[in-house]
């Protein structure tokens, strides 16, 4: 576990000083009288990219290359917590200055704020209950009951399959209790934090099937 977080730790220095220059170049704290202080809207609920714990302290792969950031660059960072379809509407409003919560870079996101460059690579997965074994790639899924969550590129995929029966929820532990529960067949979301999910025991009856639907680059 010690060399795992070491690991964990060298990477996220090494993107911090990778991002450094773009950080600085496009993170204007605008909206703060005090030019060393950067407001940035995070989603606690992303595991394992957000995290708050039981005392409300945020931790994450995230949290921890923002904060690396900031170390670098000498600013404070400030979090707040946003739900995650209300970040980029609280950026364009200048109610904070950056958001970081395994936000997708998209053409279409790009017409309306500025990204860092990517500091990770991503992509979206089909996942269902263990005991179900007629969903077993994207062409199954259609007409089927899909939970994704609000504003994410796992609800824009979900709109391409056809005649698929879309919920949408705020956060990842909303819809897949909704899976779980049998309520709906399928989760269309993001690959590496269903896995870790998995992996770690908090998502026990749940397998993820087929290979990535996309592949997907997280910016700041």
């Amino acid at each position: 576990m010690k060399l795992i977080k070491c690991k964990w730790q060298q990477l996220i220095l090494s993107l911090g000083c990778m991002l450094l220059v773009i950080a600085c170049n496009s993170f204007y704290p605008s909206t703060n009288q005090d030019a060393k202080l950067l407001k940035v809207a995070t989603d606690p609920t992303f595991i394992p990219f957000e995290i708050q714990t039981a005392s409300g302290k945020l931790e994450g792969f995230d949290i921890d290359l923002m904060r690396a950031i900031a170390q670098v660059a000498l600013f404070t960072v400030k979090f707040e917590n946003l739900p995650f379809d209300g970040m980029i509407s609280a950026l364009q409003a200048k109610r904070v200055d950056a958001a970081i919560s395994g936000i997708t870079i998209t053409a279409e996101r790009l017409k309306t704020i500025a990204f860092s460059r990517p500091y990770f690579k991503a992509g979206l997965a089909i996942a269902t209950r263990q005991d179900n074994q007629n969903i077993k790639d994207f062409n199954s899924l259609q007409g089927k009951k899909i939970a994704v969550q609000i504003g994410s590129t796992g609800a824009d995929f979900a709109k391409t399959i056809p005649n698929a029966k879309i919920s949408t929820f705020n956060s990842g532990p909303e819809f897949f209790q909704d899976l779980l529960n049998g309520n709906v067949d399928a989760v269309v979301s993001d690959a590496f934090a269903t896995l870790y999910a998995i992996k770690n025991g908090k998502l026990k009856g749940i397998k993820v099937v087929a290979d990535l639907l996309t592949e997907e680059y997280y910016g700041i």
